[in-house]
């Protein structure tokens, strides 16, 4: 996998600051149909997107922390989150977990599989996931 991740670096739009890279942030996930608040990563340094592969990489200052209101659920950002990004969906994503009950579980994917788009279905490295409105990721 770090092979892969190298070699989609390659070629990839850099961007720095916090808030150029919050926008470009909002801006990818926009464009790829996902919640523009799918990724509320804290203090951005720098972010990379490597259009062709659909590789996305988010550099913090630190681990951060957001609660999404609407479904109690609270995710956690690593200093560095990747993920491919493509259509209504990311794979292979890595740095995000989410805390339910006492422990916190990294998510690997997620997508939007429902016909009318109304669905965001998680998924984790052993299989589980849990599927939550769309709008509650557009905080």
């Amino acid at each position: 996998m770090a092979q892969l991740i190298e070699s989609n670096r390659a070629g990839a739009e850099v961007f720095t600051g916090h808030n150029v890279c919050k926008q470009k942030t909002v801006d990818i996930l926009a464009q790829n149909h996902l919640p523009r608040a799918l990724l509320s990563v804290g203090d951005i340094e720098e972010l990379g997107y490597n259009r062709s592969s659909g590789f996305l990489w988010i550099k913090s200052k630190k681990d951060s922390t957001h609660s999404f209101k609407k479904i109690g659920k609270t995710v956690s950002y690593a200093k560095e989150v990747t993920a491919f990004v493509h259509d209504k969906k990311m794979t292979n994503l890595s740095g995000v977990k989410v805390k339910e009950l006492m422990i916190w579980i990294p998510l690997s994917g997620m997508a939007i599989e429902d016909p009318e788009g109304k669905k965001l279905s998680f998924s984790t490295a052993v299989g589980a996931g849990k599927t939550f409105a769309v709008d509650a990721f557009d905080e």
